[in-house]
């Protein structure tokens, strides 16, 4: 399973973007850069990223810096795997 593939699938469902997703990268800015990521989104995009990978996100898990980029998120996903 590629980790940072699925997190783009998964961001381009939750946030409803249609396909944008098809041109990001692990570089693409993700907070401040989709208007589409906002709050409620961000609550809505760890419940699926919970049931999509079998994790469970801990409140104490989550901050800025884990939804700055595609990279910032799947590496984080990639942590809670590990873990």
């Amino acid at each position: 399973m590629n980790i940072t593939q699925t997190v783009v699938r998964v961001l381009d469902e939750s946030l409803s973007l249609n396909g944008r997703s098809a041109t990001f990268t692990r570089d693409t800015v993700l907070l401040g850069a989709i208007p589409e990521l906002d709050s409620m989104a961000v609550v809505s995009l760890i419940t699926t990223l919970e049931e999509q990978f079998g994790l469970v996100v801990d409140d104490d898990d989550i901050n800025g810096a884990t939804f700055a980029t595609v990279g910032s998120l799947a590496d984080f996903v990639s942590s809670k795997l590990a873990a």
